[in-house]
């Protein structure tokens, strides 16, 4: 058994498993950070951004860039970056076949941004199988990032920048950037359609047989609407991969433990981005910094996905917002699938938790933003140039696309509030740092909060949780194993298991410690009834069996032969028929056998036992047999006395 990384984000896993000749792929999440080496993507032209300037280079002539580099690099903020289309940095391509995967397993729609880099270049025929909503918000995600390059383009793709030669003399922190040449501009809708007509759509405990080698079966990862962990089973073998997953109390339905206990090999992954801060102490920071800001009649700007932790915020600041008697400022949802987005978290009750669940049957929508959308408290619009500037009033609290600020209305936003002390913008996705996020703006005068929220398990859950699972080995990535780079003595911030687990990075070859020792072999009622067992113990009964192995789609099964007649007879030396050669078995007893030889005309015995074992002298025919915990030797001289002793022998064990 083989597992073989793809990514060098353990929060943006790829994976591939080799067991019983099955490939199958563990998630494919895309890597937007690399999107931070680049220009913001502009709404309205003409602000601070589009303002910014071509490199000027210093320094020694010798290490100068080549004018075609050059003019795809820009100064922003104090920071080179790329002028071109936005890249992205995808899963490794290159170690693996990848038309030859059988299968792609996906979590949660966080970790299948990547499908159709996956699907659609590399000639890949297998099934993707995923939950409902996964399929459905996934697809949301992918149609946003697409929308958002697509109606502000770039007129080209920068590439003479990423050679080698010009990177190692490029300023930090883009001569850091990591395999640049391996970075691909993004998919087309019809991509994202031709990827997603290849999926299966599974429910939670629902068993799926991969070629009949082994099953698989998804289980609530309680971190987001239909994401699940996934249990890989054979006969004998159990895999289980954990990834996304939370055992706080939120929207989606509550994580299930118990079909992950007693693996094989449990393989973790996306443990939390944030191990220093809390969901909850950050959730209560995030509304005391937006109440205290439109309170003193400024404006807060939230950079966000369009689902998630987007729809517990709505939740916990309109409550806020009550408390302060604040119910009057409104709150405005930018994304060009935001329509969708909330009407797909109201439809999915099945896949919510208890609380929001019973709402469904009062009847209530399961989430308040249903209640503040009805009230008009929430609006919506797909970007600001969709009826916002005729609907808009401030102070208010914007919640707009894309984390990042390289795309998206929120990069508009931004250079519009940007010049006043007034506002804030509050940071709470902690896939991106906030202060390489906010770098083409700067020098920027509005209040910046950082506030992560980061359900995933952190390190204190994640211990607790595996030792609660007992798997026989753990496989976590190498990050996991020693403490963050700012706290270096952190010992708690890491993943404790003894034996020391199995680490995984970029493009490694992990070679699983489980081996298949058995297989499930079938057999035909029709076989079954020309059996005659024997009995060998009290309860314990034993059968020979000759039949046909018939190996098909990886299923065994042993079936009647055609024609026993046509089977070749075997016959004694006398030529009498021989049906079938008996097979001798047990544990000789050393008592039996001095008996037996006594019975049998050997009077004249010795006995000696050792650590070893016995050994039987006949003094008289000068002959030994020497018997040990796992075999018996006869020594002797005649092949007359010879003959003797294999008779006693043989009268001393048991045959079938």
């Amino acid at each position: 058994m083989k597992l073989i990384c793809l990514s060098d984000n353990p929060s943006k896993p790829c994976f591939v498993l080799f067991f019983k000749g099955v490939k199958i792929m563990l998630d494919c999440g895309l890597d937007i950070k690399q999107i931070l080496h680049y220009i913001p993507l502009l709404v309205v032209p003409g602000f601070q951004v589009s303002k910014a300037h071509t490199w000027s280079q210093g320094g020694d002539k010798r290490n100068r860039v080549p004018d075609d580099a050059a003019q795809e690099l820009k100064e922003c903020g104090g920071r080179l970056l790329v002028d071109g289309n936005p890249e992205f940095s995808i899963p490794e391509t290159g170690i693996v076949d990848l038309s030859t995967l059988d299968a792609i397993l996906i979590s949660s729609y966080s970790c299948m941004l990547a499908l159709p880099y996956i699907t659609e270049y590399t000639g890949f025929k297998g099934t993707i199988y995923m939950t409902e909503p996964t399929f459905y918000i996934g697809r949301l995600y992918m149609e946003e990032l697409v929308k958002y390059v697509e109606r502000n383009p770039k007129s080209s793709i920068a590439s003479h920048w990423k050679q080698e030669n010009i990177i190692k003399n490029l300023p930090a922190p883009l001569r850091d950037a990591v395999r640049p040449r391996q970075w691909r501009k993004l998919y087309t809708l019809h991509d994202i359609n031709s990827s997603l007509s290849k999926v299966q759509l599974v429910g939670f405990s629902e068993k799926l047989d991969i070629f009949g080698a082994l099953t698989v079966s998804p289980a609530s990862s309680g971190c987001c609407i239909g994401s699940c962990n996934w249990i890989i089973n054979s006969k004998y073998e159990k895999i289980c991969y954990i990834a996304g997953t939370s055992t706080l109390t939120t929207h989606p339905r509550p994580m299930d433990q118990s079909p992950l206990k007693n693996a094989d090999v449990l393989i973790v992954s996306c443990l939390t981005q944030t191990p220093l801060s809390l969901p909850d102490p950050m959730i209560g920071e995030f509304c005391l910094n937006a109440a205290v800001t439109v309170k003193n009649g400024g404006n807060v700007l939230v950079p966000c996905y369009a689902s998630g932790v987007t729809f517990d915020l709505f939740e916990c600041l309109s409550g806020h917002l009550d408390q302060c008697g604040l119910a009057g400022v409104p709150m405005y949802f930018l994304s060009p699938v935001s329509d969708s987005t909330l009407a797909y978290s109201n439809i999915f009750a099945e896949w919510l938790s208890a609380g929001k669940q019973s709402k469904v049957f009062l009847p209530e929508c399961p989430f308040p933003h249903a209640d503040l959308l009805s009230k008009g408290r929430l609006k919506n619009f797909s970007s600001i140039h969709t009826g916002l500037s005729t609907d808009f009033v401030t102070p208010c609290i914007l919640f707009a696309g894309h984390p990042s600020l390289r795309m998206g209305d929120i990069v508009h936003f931004i250079e519009l509030w940007g010049n006043s002390p007034s506002n804030t913008i509050i940071f709470t996705e902690p896939d991106f740092p906030h202060l390489d996020a906010l770098a083409p703006f700067l020098p920027i005068a509005m209040r910046v909060c950082y506030c992560p929220i980061d359900t995933s398990l952190n390190f204190s859950q994640a211990n607790k949780l595996i030792r609660d699972l007992r798997p026989l080995h753990l496989v976590v990535s190498e990050s996991y194993t020693h403490p963050p780079v700012l706290e270096p003595l952190r010992n708690d911030l890491t993943v404790d298991f003894d034996p020391s687990p199995l680490t995984y990075k970029q493009g490694e070859i992990l070679s699983l410690p489980v081996k298949r020792q058995y297989e499930a072999v079938e057999m035909e009622p029709e076989l079954a009834n020309t059996l005659e067992p024997v009995e060998v113990k009290p309860g314990t009964a034993i059968a020979m069996i000759t039949a046909a192995l018939v190996a098909k789609d990886n299923k065994y099964v042993l079936k009647l032969l055609p024609n026993l007649h046509d089977v070749p007879k075997k016959r004694r030396a006398d030529g009498s028929l021989l049906w079938r050669k008996p097979y001798i078995f047990g544990t000789p007893n050393l008592q039996e056998i001095v008996d037996s030889l006594k019975q049998n005309g050997f009077t004249s015995l010795r006995v000696e036992e050792n650590d070893s074992g016995s050994i039987i002298h006949l003094v008289k025919e000068d002959s030994l047999i020497q018997i040990d915990n796992n075999s018996t030797h006869i020594i002797c001289q005649g092949e007359e006395i010879r003959l003797r002793l294999k008779e006693v022998m043989l009268k001393c064990l048991k045959q079938l």
